[in-house]
């Protein structure tokens, strides 16, 4: 038997202590919970999506009575930003969740499914992607989707 060790490195950060750069995606991304329709959840998600050439696509979770027809807001922000630039690489992700009057005081993170959407848009360009996950306490920071999804499906894996 051989056992193997999986580590995520995550920075944790004050919000002050953050790039005006960074602070500026998490203000875009907790603006973004006022526009999330969760009627069932009453959990609001705001995500913002900065590409490399600096333009920045927003978006909210959309639930749907029938659940899993429903979008959580960074496959929204995503697929919005891949759509309106299909050649140009993500740079950063910031995430922010609200629920019962106010702001997480954890970071939340991306469910499966978002993670597998943020991995495949990694591989497509072959860049990171800088993941920045709001809490009012603290900021995590993660410098690639991977430190989200270590053991990944991603398209290698279908030429095994």
């Amino acid at each position: 038997m051989i056992e193997k060790t999986i580590e995520t490195k995550i920075s944790v950060y004050k919000f002050e202590e953050l790039s005006a750069e960074f602070q500026m995606l998490i203000e875009r991304a907790k603006e973004q919970v006022i526009n999330a329709y969760a009627p069932y959840s009453e959990f609001h998600v705001g995500a913002a999506v900065q590409l490399e050439n600096d333009e920045i696509f927003t978006g909210s979770n959309q639930e749907n009575s029938a659940y899993p027809s429903g979008l959580c807001a960074e496959r929204v922000a995503m697929f919005y930003a891949n759509s309106q630039y299909p050649r140009v690489p993500v740079k950063t992700l910031a995430i922010a969740a609200f629920t019962k009057g106010s702001f997480l005081a954890d970071p939340v993170t991306p469910c499966g499914s978002c993670r597998q959407v943020l991995l495949e848009t990694e591989t497509r360009f072959e860049k990171d992607i800088t993941i920045l996950l709001y809490g009012t306490e603290y900021v995590y920071k993660i410098n690639n989707v991977k430190q989200l999804l270590p053991l990944c499906f991603e398209k290698s894996s279908l030429s095994r």
